[in-house]
């Protein structure tokens, strides 16, 4: 019984592994951003895309598994000659992405390799139509001329470059060496403007400090002088306006009877004291006459003031010289 029990169970067994292999095989899980190319009978048959798809067991089998995603590709480096015959090597990274999964498996054997190839051979293109300082300067506009050629080039294969970025420009070793003597001509060129430039910024603020310095001083020297003037005729007006108080002063004393007698004593001290001087000062002895005595001195200095006030002195005689 265990033995005809045994002999039933083996070939069930048998045929559900069958059955699971055969089911396991015809189930397919595509990951995201990849597409698998199904072939049937060796031809193509269809796509499939991310998610759960079914194939036919031993008649369908996947031939290509290709990734959707963007994918940076290293670029081996080159030699290129630009259009000045300068030898250079340049290296770049280049970024594309599948499009087509059909074209990228059947337009092509290996579309990385055959778009390496293609991006070498179109930068040495494109560095022949450069100079070799344009090949520094518009490195931008480089790339993109050579992402327009590729794809131009590899739109049958189903690939889409989408940038080029050059890594690297290598000039030969006595090129480099003319270029650093050549920058660094250039950076003593403009540290030597920017000196000069210094230089004469400077002495055009020393020259207007100057020029502040002496316009101030005269305006200051200007303005002294001016307040100098306006004392000093202030000044002289005080004194004349004092002057005139001490004459008006004098004047309306001497209309007095006090005032004339203050005259005559007054003018009497000065003409003796004045006769006194000559007398130490010279040798001649001046001799007093008639007309030239102290009273008669005094007498005329007052026939004088009067006649100045407008009045006439009845007890005062004129003398006939």
């Amino acid at each position: 019984m265990e033995d005809l029990l045994s002999l039933i169970v083996s070939p069930f067994v048998i045929l559900l592994l069958f059955v699971i292999i055969v089911l396991r095989s015809g189930i397919k899980f595509v990951p995201q951003n990849r597409a698998f190319v199904v072939e049937r009978f060796g031809k193509y048959h269809a796509t499939k895309e991310a998610g759960l798809n079914f194939i036919v067991p031993f008649i369908d089998r996947v031939a290509a598994d290709r990734s959707l995603k963007e994918q940076a590709i290293d670029v081996p480096s080159q030699g290129g000659i630009t259009k000045d015959n300068i030898s250079l090597t340049v290296d770049g990274v280049l970024y594309l992405r599948v499009l087509d999964p059909y074209k990228a498996t059947y337009g092509v054997d290996n579309y990385i390799f055959a778009v390496t190839q293609l991006a070498q051979t179109t930068m040495r293109s494109e560095l022949g139509k450069m100079e070799l300082d344009k090949t520094f300067e518009e490195r931008n506009q480089l790339n993109a001329n050579i992402v327009d050629a590729i794809n131009e080039a590899s739109a049958p294969w189903g690939i889409q470059v989408l940038r080029y970025e050059i890594r690297d420009i290598t000039p030969p070793a006595s090129v480099l060496a003319a270029m650093e003597a050549q920058m660094k001509a250039e950076r003593m060129k403009r540290a030597q403007i920017l000196e000069s430039e210094g230089d004469r910024q400077s002495a055009i603020n020393r020259a207007e400090g100057e020029k502040a310095s002496v316009v101030l001083g005269a305006e200051a020297q200007k303005a002294q002088q001016v307040l100098k003037a306006q004392g000093e005729a202030e000044a002289i007006i005080a004194v004349a306006e004092a002057q005139a108080a001490a004459l008006r002063k004098v004047g309306e004393a001497a209309n007095t009877n006090e005032g004339q007698k203050a005259i005559q004593l007054d003018l009497a001290s000065k003409a003796i004291a004045a006769r006194a001087a000559i007398a130490r000062e010279s040798s001649v002895v001046l001799l007093p006459d008639g007309d030239t005595g102290a009273a008669s001195v005094v007498a005329q200095a007052m026939t004088i003031i009067n006649q100045l006030n407008g009045k006439q002195t009845p007890d005062t005689t004129t003398r006939k010289n």
